[in-house]
């Protein structure tokens, strides 16, 4: 589950296989997703690693997983996903003298040895975390000591617009409130993640009509995972409301409707010894002698 408050849990088979439908026509779609990929590598430009290893985590069809290859020649690069029809399609995006090494896994239980990797990118994987902690706790235990941790995900402001029209309607969940910046600090602390960094932007694509939104998100493979929601086919009764409610509370004087997205994004370095966890009173204590200094 994701902690804490409005945050909600994922299930992760309903994650595979959307994710694993919408390979086909992904690209097609995933602007905001190729937008946050390339701000996310521009964030790589100051730090100084030369990692031996890479890992693209979360790779997708493989976008940033080819500006990895091009950006560090000599390095390993392993692209991991948890939809096997992503990862052929990032193996075919890949230049073929330099093909990644493309794993099927679950980003809660990583098939690698601990400091397994120099660095760690991840573009838009983890708010589909079943279980935040463990996922960040796995992320920590594959980053090498003197590795860096680079990620962006969706914080709680995202599609509050779409959230907003369903709550006209029913009160089932059917779009996810993903834990923000602060709540991901402090799990990075927890995890054992040294010098943890967050901040975030907020994105805003717009749209002919709501309609286009729930579609596109049905392309993406962000279809509604949690636990709790509705099942069975949704009324074109219901759908109208849906989109009458967004309409009337989002609609801009050139006619178009928006919707949001709080991107979150973090930048940490690995450690050595076990992860330290919160004590009753909600401090985080460090071994000193667990940690390394990384290079200048």
């Amino acid at each position: 589950m994701l902690d804490p408050g409005d945050a909600q849990g994922v299930d992760r088979r309903r994650v595979r296989r959307s994710f694993e439908a919408s390979a086909g026509r992904y690209d097609e779609v995933a602007v905001l997703q190729r937008e946050v990929a390339d701000r996310l590598l521009e964030r790589l430009d100051p730090i100084r690693v030369t990692p031996r290893r890479v890992l693209d985590l979360g790779a997708g069809t493989g976008y940033a997983t080819r500006a990895l290859i091009r950006r560090y020649r000599k390095s390993e690069v392993h692209a991991v996903d948890i939809a096997p029809a992503m990862l052929q399609r990032a193996r075919r995006r890949a230049p073929w003298l330099r093909r990644p090494r493309c794993v099927c896994a679950d980003l809660h239980a990583l098939p690698y040895p601990d400091d397994s990797f120099e660095l760690v990118f991840s573009s838009l994987a983890l708010q589909w975390a079943e279980d935040l902690p463990a996922a960040l706790r796995e992320l920590q235990r594959v980053t090498a000591p003197e590795g860096a941790v680079m990620f962006a995900s969706f914080g709680p402001d995202t599609l509050h617009e779409l959230r907003g029209a369903w709550a006209e309607v029913d009160d089932h969940p059917r779009v996810h409130r993903f834990p923000d910046k602060h709540d991901v600090g402090d799990r990075m602390l927890e995890a054992g993640f040294v010098d943890p960094v967050l901040d975030g932007e907020p994105f805003t694509l717009t749209y002919a009509h709501p309609r286009e939104v729930m579609r596109d998100l049905k392309t993406l493979g962000a279809s509604n995972a949690a636990p709790g929601r509705a099942r069975g086919l949704l009324s074109p009764h219901r759908l109208a409301r849906v989109e009458a409610a967004y309409s009337l509370a989002w609609r801009q004087p050139d006619g178009r409707v928006p919707a949001t997205y709080e991107v979150v994004y973090g930048h940490a370095w690995g450690m050595t010894g076990t992860p330290q966890r919160a004590d009753d009173t909600g401090e985080v204590r460090l071994n000193v002698h667990g940690i390394r200094r990384r290079r200048r």
